[in-house]
């Protein structure tokens, strides 16, 4: 017994030894964009792969990396994260083209690239289809951080993130049945796979609205923004892992549970404090799990087992970027079509080029059983081409924007917002200053510093009216933040009747309906 627990304590030991020293490489990263003004132009998650692939080439191993590492551990915060930042109001705009792309998209990726390793590669059918299902999740994290970095439209940004979010369901409930397959573990059917596909799904929804909105209405009774705060964390992991033991997919459990607690729950049972510190929460963790996952990535490179497969690897990018090609092109059509909304080409060819691959990806490869054949053979090609869509079409959407027009204003907006702020704040100074008495202050001292306010304030009154002057676009932007203030304030107030229990449910917001959306 003693034995036992010192090779407990040992290993744990270990463990965190690793950990630290994973973090602290991934932290030095971090740092090298504020020390090395080049290292600028290069995404942060993509500068970690690199940075992964130089320790692999002096063969330094950090972790070893394992499909439960990353389905378990790492996976559901970054899927809440990315579920509670999402506005309802958005997804649902665009919801059909999104479930055209997570469904029907996931297929065509799915049969095209087996197709391809079948035919010319020569691959065994079961070998190529766990390819192809393994590579239809798409990672587009540092994409998405490009997005907001650089203003990009935010219909673009909704489009690639809600994409991301609904495929890695479909994405590893077609992996699992096509894993099964061969054990004899499925029943190879239209019939059976839609009755799976139904049971996966409907189990993943039901447990994710069920923790969703009883955490909602939970966090009503009480103003505690660390228990909050902790409730959300536990309500992404247990989420997961309840669903997974139930036989659903936990991908869309965690998804549906972050989208209402982000969109509603947030809304009649966190005050405006609460939501800010649960939200900052999250960016953190989702930027250190990140941090982890992106390096280790790059650090569990095999170069050699990547040579040997290099043919393989070349078809399979070759007929994953074709295939995406005519899904998102074609699955573009027909949403526009049926919504009479169309999607523009540049938009759709930056979700074209944008679908990149990454965790999920790998962890499923790593999920293939040992007792299947050419299991070493799916995870170098995944390796492969999940390396590939990380450093060229990760390191070349940037100019891709810049060559279709469809870079934002980002700098411009906040200069904007910092001239705006900075006149709210001198406005309620002057207020301030106006209304208060102070006994034994000379009231010219205030009237001079009234003079001196008033002066700074029509200063940056004018610079404010000179970028509306000369970027038209700042009158269309303002109106957007203005009427998300009125909504929010809307949504405060009835949150606030609930919770004092003058109302048994949160009301639909009116405005919505009475305000012009500044988005069309």
């Amino acid at each position: 017994m003693v034995i036992e627990s010192a090779i407990s304590e040992e290993a744990i030991a270990s463990n965190l030894k690793q950990f630290l020293l994973v973090l602290s490489v991934s932290l030095g990263v971090a740092t090298l964009p504020q020390v090395f003004s080049w290292f600028r132009q290069i995404p942060y998650t993509l500068l970690l792969v690199i940075v992964g692939l130089g320790l692999a080439v002096v063969d330094v191993r950090l972790v070893i990396l394992s499909p439960a590492l990353i389905l378990f551990i790492f996976l559901p915060p970054l899927l809440f994260e990315a579920a509670w930042n999402l506005k309802w109001s958005d997804l649902k705009r665009d919801f059909l083209p999104i479930c055209l792309y997570a469904v029907l998209g996931v297929v065509i990726s799915i049969a095209g690239v087996a197709i391809g390793l079948n035919q010319i590669a020569g691959l065994s059918l079961t070998t190529a289809l766990l390819i192809g299902a393994s590579l239809s999740a798409t990672d587009p994290v540092s994409v998405t951080a490009l997005f907001r970095e650089l203003g990009v439209g935010s219909r673009l940004t909704t489009l690639m993130e809600g994409e991301s979010l609904f495929n890695d369901g479909m994405a590893v409930v077609a992996f699992g049945f096509l894993v099964a397959l061969p054990l004899g573990n499925a029943e190879l059917g239209f019939q059976p796979l839609l009755l799976q596909f139904c049971q996966v799904v409907g189990i993943g929804l039901a447990v994710g609205g069920l923790i969703g909105f009883g955490i909602s209405y939970l966090t009503q009774r009480f103003d505690l923004p660390m228990v909050e705060q902790s409730l959300t964390l536990v309500s992404a992991y247990g989420t997961y892992l309840i669903t997974e033991d139930l036989g659903g997919s936990g991908v869309i459990g965690v998804v549906t549970t972050g989208l209402i607690l982000g969109n509603f729950g947030s809304r009649i049972g966190m005050n405006p404090r609460t939501r800010i510190i649960v939200s900052e929460f999250w960016e953190f963790l989702a930027f250190f799990v990140n941090s982890i996952v992106f390096l280790l990535i790059g650090d569990q490179i095999r170069f050699a087992s990547l040579g040997e497969n290099l043919q393989i690897i070349g078809i399979t990018v070759v007929a994953m970027i074709l295939m995406r090609a005519i899904a998102l092109y074609l699955l573009s059509n027909i949403s526009a079509t049926i919504t009479q909304s169309a999607i523009s080409l540049p938009d759709q060819t930056i979700l074209w080029w944008g679908g990149l691959r990454g965790s999920v990806s790998i962890a499923l490869a790593l999920s293939v059983p040992t007792i299947l054949p050419d299991r070493e053979k799916v995870i170098a090609t995944v390796f492969g081409v999940v390396l590939f869509t990380l450093l060229v079409q990760g390191l070349t959407i940037k100019p891709l924007l810049e060559k279709l027009n469809l870079l934002g204003d980002a700098p411009l907006r906040q200069h904007y917002l910092e001239l705006v702020a900075r006149n709210v704040a001198l406005e309620r100074v002057l207020q301030y200053l106006q209304i208060e008495q102070r006994p034994g202050i000379d009231p010219e001292f205030i009237r001079y510093q009234e003079k001196l306010i008033q002066g700074e304030i029509e200063q940056i009154q004018t610079q404010i009216d000179k970028l509306h002057d000369e970027y038209p676009n700042l009158r269309h932007f303002t109106a957007e933040q203005f009427r998300d203030e009125l909504l929010a304030i809307e949504a405060d107030t009835y949150a606030e009747f609930v919770r004092s229990g003058r109302l048994n449910n949160e009301l639909a917001p009116l405005l919505e309906n009475i305000l012009p959306d500044t988005n069309q």
